[in-house]
C-alpha cells in the first residue's frame, strides 16, 4: 500500500474522453485520502454541470467552466485541501490557465481511444451524440487535445481499473515528494 503524506494541498487534475475513468480513477483517490483523515474534495464534471445547467457545451462556455472549477480548486488547494478534479478539460489552453492558477498542480491525463470509450459508453452519451441528441461531443463533433506534458499518463485501456489505480496512486506519491519544501 502506497503510504502518501501530502505535504499540503494540491490539485489532481483528471481529464480525458468521456468513458476514459476519470469519474472512477477520481472516486478511488477521494475514498484513499479521506480514509487517510486528510480533507478532500472531489470536484467532477457531472456533478459540478448539475449546479451550473446553463453552461453549454460550446468551446466558450467549456473554457469558463473549466476556468471556474481552476479557481475554485486553487481556492481549496491554499486551505490545505487535497482537490481531485475529474473534468474532460477537452482544450489545452484553458488546462493550462488552471495549472497557472494552483501552486502543486498534477495533470493526469486518463488515456483510452475514442472506439474503447464509445464501447464503454456508461452514461450512454455516445450513443446519443451519434444520433444528434447532443451537439459539441468531445472527441466526435469537437476535438479533444489531449495533453503534450501531463506529469502522468494512466492508460486504462491496458490495464484493469485497479492496476491503473494503484500506478495513479505511486505517481501522486512520486509528486508529492517534489513539492516537500
Amino acid at each position: 500500500m502506497v503510504k502518501s503524506v501530502p505535504p499540503k494541498g494540491f490539485v489532481v487534475w483528471l481529464t480525458g474522453l468521456s468513458g476514459a475513468g476519470k469519474s472512477t480513477l477520481a472516486e478511488k483517490l477521494y475514498a484513499f485520502y479521506t480514509g487517510q483523515g486528510f480533507q478532500v474534495e472531489h470536484l467532477d464534471g457531472d456533478k459540478v454541470r448539475s449546479i451550473f445547467p446553463q453552461t453549454s457545451f460550446t468551446k466558450e462556455d467549456r473554457d469558463e467552466h473549466i476556468k471556474r472549477m481552476g479557481f475554485i480548486a486553487s481556492l481549496l488547494e491554499k486551505h490545505g485541501v487535497i482537490v481531485i478534479a475529474s473534468f474532460i478539460s477537452p482544450y489545452s489552453e484553458a488546462r493550462h490557465v488552471v495549472r497557472n492558477m494552483c501552486e502543486h498542480f498534477i495533470e493526469v491525463f486518463v488515456s483510452a481511444s475514442l472506439q474503447e470509450c464509445e464501447r464503454r459508453d456508461p452514461k450512454g452519451l455516445y450513443k446519443k451524440a451519434r444520433s444528434g441528441q447532443i451537439l459539441y461531443f468531445t472527441g466526435l463533433d469537437d476535438p479533444y487535445e489531449a495533453p503534450v506534458g501531463a506529469e502522468i499518463t494512466i492508460a486504462t485501456e491496458q490495464q484493469s481499473i485497479e492496476e491503473s489505480y494503484q500506478q495513479l496512486l505511486q505517481q501522486i506519491e512520486k509528486w508529492n515528494s517534489l513539492f516537500i519544501d
